[in-house]
């Protein structure tokens, strides 16, 4: 029994040094540790959200999203990728079909061998159109056209043009071809008339715009009426080209005027018919 509490008691402060042994070890590994490379851990934390902020590509592909969502939806063919359920359908010759499921649009699509173009994304359904694939050439190139002119068309242009008001027949109507031709080009012409050696009146200067404006019928109209500048020495005014809509209202009221003075003409050659036959 005693030798036998010996050994235990000898094993065990064995066992005991060697796990101090093991603890102090470990303790003093950790120190040196800490001391010699704690500065470069820290660092290393604080400059690893840096570095993945820098090179990050979540930014660019947000800002991608928002690029394709701002940018217009080219006109084309849509294929079987219909990102809406219920539709408003036209044929190829755009008469309206009603609305309609996107599989039994698929199924049209797919019997009559057509291509299936959106329309008009903000309607309600929103509307497609079943086209041939030349039909669809031809709209991009009109669209194509469409953007061009848009491009070029800007704030027109305005030409100038002063002379006196005791100008010569000859060198006015020089004038007014001038005038012509850029109307004509849709430019924008400002008119000043000074006042000459001899005195003319305000209303005379007036009429003089009005008798150039005569001569350009269904072409031109004032921008801006004539009025007096420069303390009454001078007058001006801009002329413009008519717009379409101007342009019919005047062949309207041209035509109405012509067919009153016919009537007229008839109804005086009426009346001298039965004044000679009294007679």
């Amino acid at each position: 029994m005693t030798s036998f509490m010996r050994k235990f008691i000898h094993q065990t402060v064995k066992t005991g040094i060697k796990c101090n042994d093991r603890y102090f070890c470990v303790q003093i590994v950790q120190k040196a540790a800490l001391a010699q490379f704690g500065a470069i851990i820290v660092t290393k934390r604080l400059l690893l959200p840096l570095c993945a902020n820098a090179y990050s590509t979540i930014e660019d592909t947000a800002d991608e999203k928002v690029k394709k969502k701002s940018s217009k939806p080219t006109f084309g063919n849509v294929g079987r990728k219909i990102g809406h359920r219920i539709l408003q359908l036209l044929d190829s010759n755009g008469n309206n079909l009603g609305m309609m499921h996107r599989a039994e649009v698929i199924r049209l699509m797919e019997e009559q061998n057509l291509r299936l173009v959106l329309r008009k994304d903000n309607a309600d359904p929103p509307v497609y159109q079943l086209m041939k694939g030349s039909q669809i050439h031809e709209e991009q190139l009109r669209l194509r056209e469409k953007e061009k002119v848009q491009l070029k068309a800007g704030p027109p242009q305005l030409k100038e043009l002063t002379f006196s008001s005791n100008i010569a027949q000859h060198d006015l109507d020089t004038k007014i071809k001038h005038i012509q031709q850029w109307i004509e080009k849709k430019y924008q012409v400002q008119i000043t008339v000074k006042k000459g050696k001899t005195t003319v009146p305000e209303d005379n200067m007036e009429e003089l715009f009005n008798n150039i404006l005569k001569t350009l019928p269904e072409i031109a109209t004032f921008a801006s009426k004539p009025k007096v500048t420069r303390g009454g020495k001078a007058a001006t005014c801009v002329f413009r080209h008519l717009s379409n809509k101007e342009m019919n209202e005047y062949r309207k009221s041209k035509e109405e005027t012509q067919k009153n003075r016919d009537t007229m003409n008839n109804e005086n050659s009426d009346n001298m018919g039965s004044n000679i036959l009294q007679q």
